[in-house]
């Protein structure tokens, strides 16, 4: 850690590069009948990955960045899992064929908030209308307090073979200033439940940078986490946005640590998961050696998506839900936001898509360059920039942020060949953002480096 280059580069405000160009980027330009080309023209031999969207929980947390709201009925969620049957059976008309799923990934919100019975009619239409093999990884995020034993055989019933459980903090301060309040016993027997289930895939999700943490709490939320020693954990700091997420404004913004103890905090984590045995992974992510996402890493196969990291190789993600985000090969696409307004435009017999980007050429080259720099913590540029019909010191010379990273020792540059100093990982966003040619115009609408 240096804490110069925290101090210098951690105030910053920059994307976590889950796409690129990021979704403020995005515009009216494209929307359901740009879509309904597109998916028209998928491969006839792509394979696919589908993110389904479900807005909804049972209380809001404090912290929470995503499009979601609180419903305490069961007829909202029923409706809304209506309107996705029916989008997923509007897109697979344009695709005209099933084809072939290897990731299905559930987010939220809350998705384990649907009834059993209602996930299970949901799983049985994208399998109607999609070619879902028995390899395909089946995700789904849950908040271990809300999780019951008919949900745990439903999803086992509908093929999930991951599960993703929000833990953020064990600390009962840090649990009140950010309004979940999460007993360590109910983790665990969502844990247990799980697997006893068949539901091998467990990940735990971390959050540093919260209300009143500290490095000691971190320290005890770990230990207790590793007590049940899940396959993957993914640590993100939190984002700060009360501009854009109004029930953020309930968090007490001088309890909240500066960059300096932001990243101690992520540091000691860090440090305590790879004494635990778990391998770090790119900028947030960590997993036990013989799991797939560290495999993928060690072998330069670790992809990025909206997701974060991931070991799905797909280049189309197919987007269902309100806000949903999609991803094809000449560019992105996004769903209506608002649920309402989401359930209408498929009411209508309509795609739901309300905005989206066309990728240009220089998009694709710098999209592969930001991911590998995110996977890898560097780059060779020649033979990326060479598969775009590009130099690589035309590439090198564009960017004067890159030369700052240089001249602070940040980026090691061999030739062609670029290098995040080991001591600077914590800033790979700073490094991915040198080559980010969209950037100025969306700082303001994104969390800190550090």
């Amino acid at each position: 850690m240096r804490p110069d280059l925290a101090a210098c580069y951690g105030q910053e405000r920059l994307p976590r590069y889950t796409s690129y160009p990021t979704a403020p980027h995005f515009a009216a330009a494209i929307g359901p009948g740009q879509y309904a080309e597109w998916l028209k023209a998928i491969p006839q031999h792509a394979t696919t990955s589908l993110y389904l969207h479900v807005p909804f929980c049972r209380a809001m947390c404090w912290y929470c960045g995503c499009n979601t709201s609180v419903v305490r009925r069961e007829d909202p969620v029923a409706v809304y899992a209506s309107a996705l049957r029916c989008e997923i059976e509007l897109v697979s008309r344009q695709i005209d064929r099933r084809i072939k799923v290897e990731h299905i990934h559930f987010g939220g919100g809350t998705p384990t908030i649907m009834a059993p019975e209602t996930f299970v009619d949901l799983m049985g239409a994208v399998r109607q209308s999609f070619f879902v093999p028995p390899s395909a990884e089946i995700a789904i995020e849950i908040d271990p307090r809300t999780l019951t034993g008919q949900m745990i055989h439903a999803l086992a019933f509908g093929g999930v073979n991951r599960a993703s459980l929000g833990v953020q903090s064990f600390d009962p301060v840090v649990q009140r200033a950010i309004n979940r309040v999460q007993g360590f016993e109910e983790t665990a027997a969502a844990t247990t439940g799980l697997r006893r289930a068949g539901i091998s895939g467990i990940n735990f999700d971390l959050i540093y940078g919260l209300p009143h943490q500290t490095v000691a709490s971190c320290l005890d939320t770990v230990s207790r986490c590793v007590e049940l020693r899940p396959d993957r954990f993914s640590v993100f700091g939190y984002a700060h946005v009360p501009s854009f997420k109004k029930h953020q404004r309930k968090i007490d913004e001088a309890a909240l640590p500066d960059s300096l103890e932001r990243l101690r905090q992520s540091e000691a984590i860090a440090g305590a998961l790879k004494q635990a045995g778990y391998i770090q992974i790119g900028l947030d992510h960590f997993a036990l050696p013989d799991d797939a996402m560290a495999v993928a890493f060690r072998e330069g196969r670790l992809r990025r998506n909206f997701q974060g990291y991931t070991t799905d190789e797909s280049n189309v993600l197919l987007g269902f839900g309100a806000s949903a985000i999609g991803r094809l090969p000449q560019g992105y696409v996004q769903n209506e936001v608002g649920t309402r307004a989401y359930e209408q435009a498929i009411a209508s017999g309509s795609l739901a898509t309300v905005k989206g980007y066309a990728l240009t050429d220089d998009d694709r080259l710098r999209a592969e360059i930001i991911e590998r720099i995110m996977c890898d913590f560097g780059v060779d540029l020649d033979p990326v920039c060479a598969r775009h019909g590009l130099s690589a010191e035309t590439m090198l010379k564009s960017s004067s942020r890159l030369q700052d990273l240089i001249s602070d020792g940040i980026v090691e540059l061999d030739g062609t060949s670029l290098a995040v100093a080991d001591d600077s990982r914590f800033l790979v966003r700073s490094v991915a953002a040198a080559f980010d040619a969209h950037l100025d115009g969306s700082k303001q609408l994104h969390s800190r480096a550090v």
